[in-house]
């Protein structure tokens, strides 16, 4: 993450990792493969690690502020994963793989799983249940870059707390509708 996605060889990873390159071939299968799993480490393993992905369980908004402050405090707050972002979107337009790799493995899964989650609370009464969660992780992945990437907390500061406490009211609104 330190020289980019393009600058990074296989050659340096070994050297960095004290292995051989065949070791890493063997392990990852290409540079791809490699920043793949980098990204499950960092965010998929991280987010199974704490919750069961395929049956979230508890009330929508106790479940809703569980996984807001997971990924504000236990994501968000890792160097790496803030790295890992920055190079991602430093990255997007020399290697839009890359990106599509991130689209898919991170946003695309969490949004699948929020959804499933939304289906099976009709008392929400959450009438798109796919926008809904693009609108929830997109607001967590928006405060993210503002505030820590492009220096939000500086420049124009917003608390998690506030944030998360409107996202779920906005959520929980639906069912008051």
């Amino acid at each position: 993450m330190q020289e980019g996605y393009a600058r990074t060889s296989m050659d340096r990873v070994s050297a960095e990792a004290g292995v051989s390159k065949q070791t890493i071939y063997s392990h990852f299968r290409d540079k791809e493969g490699l920043f793949k799993a980098l990204i499950e480490r960092l965010t998929i393993a991280c987010f199974e690690s704490v919750f069961n992905l395929e049956n979230l369980p508890g009330e929508p908004a106790i479940l809703l502020r569980q996984v807001g402050e997971f990924y504000l405090t236990k994501v968000a707050e890792n160097p790496d994963y803030v790295g890992l972002l920055r190079l991602i979107i430093t990255e997007s337009q020399s290697f839009p793989e890359l990106a599509k790799l991130y689209t898919q493995t991170v946003v695309q899964r969490g949004r699948q799983i929020l959804v499933k989650y939304f289906e099976c609370h009709p008392e929400l009464s959450i009438a798109d249940p796919e926008a809904m969660a693009h609108i929830f992780f997109g607001s967590l992945n928006s405060y993210v870059i503002v505030q820590e990437i492009l220096y939000g907390n500086e420049v124009m500061f917003l608390s998690r707390d506030r944030l998360l406490n409107t996202l779920i009211n906005v959520v929980m609104s639906q069912s008051l509708a």
